[in-house]
């Protein structure tokens, strides 16, 4: 006997298919998700002159070591997920493990060479800081201006892994700051972030009462799985 699909049935099919996938897809304690679509106003600029434009938070070229935070100073094992852009300049990246506006960590991505870098900053000034790793960009992966980056960071104990479009970086250690905020930062340099999201055992999940961002963060993570 043949059996003949319609079109109906073929999207009914894939509709079914999609949401299973769904399903099984990994689920995390707690899930925090900006899409600066709006104003985040739970987002605390520590330094530099940061705005949301054209549904991406942005940052005008500027300073040493421009950086706007957010999340709980408890905040420990999490992973980051975001994209980031270098508009025009050399550095930019993101912040984690903040304890303040001036100590943290930061996984910054340097345009001419071509790598990333890993550093703490410290007390004292913007600039006060110590480099802990500089590992070239592998497995493809071109740092350029105007193209945007698929950054992961994933941060447990004393080991941070960075990942680039997918790609596995680095893996690096330190144990100075064992807590604290997440965000997105950029020195003398224009630049952009969006799709800001970060998960981990001890985040309070502001997803599960709004769906529609649910779904959109779920549609995300198919996107990169598939």
């Amino acid at each position: 006997m043949r059996i003949v699909i319609t079109l109906p049935k073929l999207a009914a099919l894939s509709l079914i298919a999609v949401f299973g996938m769904v399903i099984s897809l990994p689920t995390h304690a707690g899930t925090q998700l900006w899409d600066f679509e709006t104003n985040h106003d739970d987002w605390k600029v520590a330094n530099g002159k940061w705005e949301i434009e054209g549904g991406v938070y942005h940052v005008d070229k500027g300073g040493q070591a421009e950086h706007s935070l957010v999340g709980e100073e408890d905040w420990d094992n999490y992973t980051i997920e975001a994209k980031v852009r270098l508009d025009e300049g050399s550095w930019a990246g993101i912040a984690f493990r903040a304890q303040s506006e001036m100590e943290y960590y930061v996984y910054y991505f340097n345009v001419p060479s071509n790598i990333s870098e890993l550093w703490r900053h410290k007390d004292g000034a913007w600039n006060a800081r110590d480099n802990i790793s500089q590992p070239p960009a592998v497995g493809g992966v071109k740092i350029a201006n105007d193209e945007w980056l698929d950054v992961k960071i994933v941060v447990e104990g004393d080991t941070f892994e960075l990942y680039l479009n997918g790609e596995f970086q680095s893996e690096d250690q330190d144990d100075a700051y064992r807590t604290g905020q997440v965000g997105v930062w950029a020195w003398e340099t224009e630049a952009s972030f969006d799709d800001f999201t970060v998960y981990g055992d001890n985040i309070v999940d502001t997803l599960a009462v709004d769906p529609n961002r649910k779904l959109a963060t779920t549609w995300a993570r198919l996107k990169r799985t598939y």
